[in-house]
């Protein structure tokens, strides 16, 4: 049986609430929680996952993102915004956990947890079990200065350092915030669907070893495939073998 909306909602507010001994992030809207959808156009269970993570990009606290990945594609429509890097970084990720489970649609929460897509009970559970482990730990300072994009970090102990993740990396994603999609043939042929914060790009920016640092992005590298957002993400670890979520905020490009 799947939760309502307002069991949901408690879910995303009792995320929001800092774990004993957490500090406060210094921005009010700054994300706590960080999901990712991995989904597919030619995925028939995924639309009901894409308007749950609909719900979930509305709450200031929730980074949620749109990761498309093309191994749908062979069914008979391309995924008009499939990315292949994230089909690898959905691989990666289940490359460390002991069920390997790749499947759409799937959400990983602060990189480390994962549910079935449309089931609002496996995501509610997972936003919970986030809040409980301390959720984001590292506040992320982002600001823009002309057509550049400024982001400083603070000196922090490193969590990963007990995990054998022997750093982060800070990323800057491209993001549309809404995008809807006719799609032509295959599993949703005829049917038009809404994606939200979609992923357009990954740039990296620099890796982070805890010590306090800035860093500088041009807004050139992020206009792109209709980008609007940015998302910045610090992740333990590298592409090949991500870790946990540290840190994240978003900024538009508008």
């Amino acid at each position: 049986m799947l939760f309502p909306r307002t069991a949901l909602a408690l879910a995303l507010a009792l995320a929001a609430v800092p774990a004993a001994g957490q500090s406060q992030p210094k921005a009010a809207g700054e994300p706590r929680t960080v999901v990712e959808l991995f989904t597919s156009q030619g995925c028939a269970s995924c639309p009901p996952a894409d308007a749950l993570l609909g719900e979930l990009a509305k709450e200031p606290q929730v980074l949620a993102l749109t990761l498309a990945v093309d191994y749908w594609d062979y069914v008979g429509w391309k995924d008009t915004l499939a990315l292949h890097g994230h089909s690898l970084r959905q691989k990666a990720y289940a490359d460390q956990r002991p069920d390997r489970k790749v499947f759409t649609p799937q959400m990983v929460v602060d990189g480390t947890l994962v549910a079935k897509g449309s089931d609002r009970a496996a995501v509610q559970r997972a936003l919970l079990a986030a809040r409980s482990s301390g959720g984001l730990a590292v506040p992320l300072d982002v600001k823009r200065d002309g057509d550049t994009l400024e982001v400083a970090l603070p000196e922090t102990d490193l969590p990963g350092a007990s995990s054998g993740h022997a750093g982060a990396e800070l990323w800057a994603c491209p993001i549309a915030r809404s995008q809807t999609v006719a799609i032509g043939r295959g599993e949703n042929g005829g049917r038009n669907v809404t994606y939200s914060n979609v992923v357009r790009g990954w740039v990296r920016v620099a890796p982070w070893q805890g010590r306090a640092a800035h860093f500088r992005v041009a807004l050139k590298d992020l206009h792109r495939d209709g980008a609007d957002s940015v998302a910045l993400l610090l992740q333990e670890g590298t592409p090949t073998a991500p870790g946990r979520i540290l840190g994240a905020a978003v900024l538009s490009l508008d």
